[in-house]
């Protein structure tokens, strides 16, 4: 999960573990970069507006790791445009900030094809 609020990406990272993923968190887009680097992730929660790389330059350099470019990106935006930026960003889903965490774990699975209690890897970024 790449997200700069540390008590979300905290929180999300919590409940996604709770429920059996393996979850590597970051503050920022080089911090997930060098993860990807290193661990191929099925799914990247990334957030639009990071400090040190926005989620536009994070997008291009992570589709340029052989492991990381096969991974399903969900957005997570408190952006007015949050939809037109996944698109742009050619991400799998999108979710508006606040969301509904029952909403994003159902958004989660359907991304992994997984349900609760499944096994799958995470990354999740700044919103």
């Amino acid at each position: 999960m790449v997200e700069d609020d540390e008590m979300l990406r905290e929180t999300i990272g919590e409940v996604m573990v709770d429920i059996g993923h393996d979850v590597k968190l970051s503050g920022n887009g080089r911090e997930a970069l060098a993860y990807l680097a290193e661990w191929a992730a099925d799914l990247i929660i990334l957030d639009l507006m990071m400090p040190l790389m926005d989620a536009y330059e994070f997008r291009d350099r992570q589709r340029g790791h052989a492991d990381g470019s096969r991974a399903k990106v969900l957005v997570l935006s408190a952006a007015h445009d949050v939809e037109e930026a996944a698109e742009r960003l050619q991400a799998n889903a999108w979710l508006a900030k606040p969301f509904d965490l029952g909403e994003m774990l159902q958004t989660v699975e359907r991304l992994l094809g997984t349900s609760q209690g499944s096994t799958g890897e995470v990354t999740a970024g700044p919103t």
